[in-house]
């Protein structure tokens, strides 16, 4: 195990914000996770495992072991004539698990295709686009536990999955280092209807032969306008949730707004689109502390020039209060704050 002192977050975070790590090392199994969770230990440093750095924003450094989470895997556990069932390595490159996935033509995951990020991290926020979510396909993970110094197995009930959320999801009380995932997908052609967006590309392009391969390729050319690739603009992808509202407050939004979008949720309440608030409370163009909104989805923060996560919090503090001040709907921040 090798172990890197006095490193810049920045370098594994896609905001590119953070101050440095005390010490960070890699692993690539589950033996040496245990290995320098115990060096941690030993040293009487706290510990804190990283993907991707893609949906995470440090306020400063951290005086503790950074562990990269690079455990690879991906093994066929059980295969029949409708379902294969995937055992995937927490490390591995998630946009890479779902081009594979299609390309064994298996439908389930292939609108989350181009969300930056690993394998491990999916199940944390119970990551969802154009209609699919982790959750509909997770069958179990297997993580360590912090607190029994044990690997469990967790299944779909034991996660706890919300919207954009889960047991994983607690920066104060985190208990679990996830080593693996079980997806279960179908051995099938997706079904409309799609979601809303996807479904109009498709009618714009004339496509009709829904096979998860070309879900994939259309996902990815949408993504490719709305969302900046993170290896060129530093950005975390959407900065915040969906609001999901009571019935009440949104029916005076639409007598107001006709136009503004809105969906019913299976508990009875309304979600609603915070790319819209945003941009209809006039923020399009807002820029400040070196932070501005992407040109192509106002819901996306792109650091340009910010050096702190002051910058950033400052200008994420104004676009809360005006969406709040203009509509009486308080945005919550996607991306985890470490």
């Amino acid at each position: 195990m090798q172990i890197q002192t006095d490193t810049p977050l920045s370098q594994y975070t896609t905001m590119r914000l953070g101050g440095n790590a005390a010490a960070l090392t890699k692993v690539t199994s589950k033996e040496e996770l245990v290995e320098a969770l115990g060096w941690a230990t030993s040293h009487h440093l706290p510990s804190l495992v990283l993907g991707g750095g893609s949906n995470v924003i440090f306020t400063d450094g951290f005086a503790g072991l950074v562990i990269l989470n690079r455990i690879p895997g991906f093994e066929v556990l059980e295969s029949d004539a409708v379902y294969s069932t995937i055992r995937i390595g927490a490390g591995e490159d998630w946009d890479e698990v779902v081009d594979r996935t299609t390309e064994m033509e298996l439908t389930g995951i292939e609108a989350l295709s181009a969300i930056p990020g690993t394998a491990g991290a999916t199940p944390v926020q119970n990551v969802g686009a154009y209609g699919q979510e982790i959750a509909d396909t997770f069958v179990e993970l297997e993580a360590y536990d912090l607190q029994t110094h044990a690997f469990v197995t967790l299944d779909k009930a034991a996660c706890g999955f919300t919207y954009r959320g889960s047991i994983f999801k607690s920066v104060k009380d985190r208990r679990y280092i996830i080593v693996s995932i079980t997806l279960r997908l179908q051995k099938a052609n997706p079904q409309p209807p799609f979601y809303a967006s996807l479904e109009r590309y498709l009618q714009e392009h004339n496509l009709s032969d829904y096979t998860p391969r070309l879900i994939r390729e259309a996902v990815i050319a949408i993504r490719a306008h709305r969302l900046p690739d993170p290896a060129v603009v530093a950005n975390t992808g959407s900065f915040f949730k969906n609001p999901i509202v009571a019935p009440e407050v949104c029916k005076p939004l639409q007598i107001a707004h006709p136009d503004m979008p809105h969906w019913p949720t299976k508990d009875g309440r309304v979600k609603l689109s915070a790319g819209w608030l945003i941009e209809h409370a006039g923020l399009t163009t807002y820029k400040s502390h070196g932070m501005e909104l992407y040109e192509h989805n106002a819901l996306v923060f792109v650091n340009k020039s910010a050096k702190s996560y002051d910058d950033l919090a400052a200008f994420r503090e104004a676009v809360i209060a005006k969406v709040h001040a203009t509509f009486g709907v308080t945005l919550e921040q996607e991306p985890e704050l470490l």
